[in-house]
């Protein structure tokens, strides 16, 4: 009798578990849901912020992420638009590109509304900074020599600020006597010890090498390598007569009573970190205030009717 050794049964392979296949689902599942939820709320919270655009000159300047930070903080989110010449951020605010700027002083936004027929208005103050006469041949106003060339802005209310300020120091005189509203041609060439002439204020610091001092605009002062202390001389931004010369927020006539434009002002008026960073960088030597808006806006109409008298 024959035996055969029986073929072995044949294993059955036990089914697959799906647990791992679920559970990678569930974690995909959860990492898209969460990234949707927080983009979501990103979008949420941004779209509860009120966008509001500014123009400056010099938004280098590390005062303005500050600002901007704690704009935020009270549901603002301020966009800084910078402009490299003073004539570019009235226009724009007027044609409603901007929503306000800060850049100007009083007799400057005057002298614009005259000679434009518009109404732009002050909304608050920020700043009175001292005007500096600077020099890179010269470290005294006495080595200046007869003759020499000084450069002042060709704006002018800057003009008008930097000649009543030579004039102070014997640099040159004035016909007029020195007022905001005087200009070079007021400059009697025989009575003054230099000779004056007027350059676009963005290029008055670039231009020292060929003169013997310049009067330069604070905004452009540090962007040209110089010192706030390196003046020669400066007016005083203290002097109760200096209240055209204050610094302010400016806005569309309909847009003067705007909340939310008030809180940016209030925020920069209040905030120390703001406030801070304003004086260090005008090199410690702004007089901050805080001028009510009825006071800077009779200051503007005042102005404005002096410009038109001399028209």
């Amino acid at each position: 009798m024959s035996s055969s050794t029986p073929e072995p049964t044949p294993l059955i392979e036990a089914p697959k578990s799906k647990l791992p296949l679920i559970i990678g689902i569930v974690v995909v599942a959860a990492i898209v849901i969460g990234g949707l939820a927080f983009f979501l709320t990103r979008d949420d919270e941004s779209s509860e912020l009120t966008k509001v655009s500014i123009g400056v000159v010099g938004a280098d300047d590390p005062y303005w992420k500050t600002f901007q930070d704690a704009a935020r903080e009270e549901g603002i989110d301020l966009e800084v638009k910078n402009f490299g010449d003073y004539n570019q951020p009235n226009p724009a605010l007027s044609e409603g590109e901007l929503d306000l700027n800060q850049f100007q002083h009083i007799i400057f936004l005057a002298d614009y509304n005259v000679q434009n027929d518009d109404d732009l208005v002050a909304l608050g103050s920020t700043a009175t900074y001292p005007l500096g006469l600077y020099s890179s041949k010269y470290t005294s106003l006495d080595d200046i020599k007869a003759g020499e060339t000084v450069i002042v802005p060709d704006d002018e209310t800057n003009q008008a600020r930097g000649l009543v300020l030579l004039q102070s120091k014997g640099l040159i005189e004035l016909t007029d006597g020195g007022t905001p509203f005087s200009t070079v041609k007021e400059v009697d060439t025989v009575a003054s010890k230099v000779k004056v002439r007027a350059v676009q204020a963005s290029i008055t610091a670039s231009s020292l090498p060929d003169v013997a001092a310049a009067i330069i605009n604070n905004d452009f002062v540090e962007d040209a390598g110089l010192k706030f202390e390196d003046a020669l001389a400066t007016d005083d931004p203290a002097d109760p007569k200096a209240l055209p010369y204050v610094n302010i927020f400016a806005v569309r006539a309909e847009d003067k009573d705007n909340a939310t434009y008030k809180k940016l002002v209030e925020i920069f008026q209040t905030n120390e970190d703001v406030q801070q960073g304003v004086y260090e960088t005008s090199g410690n030597t702004a007089e901050l205030v805080k001028i009510p808006v009825e006071d800077l806006q009779k200051s503007l109409e005042d102005t404005e009717k002096q410009v038109k008298e001399r028209q």
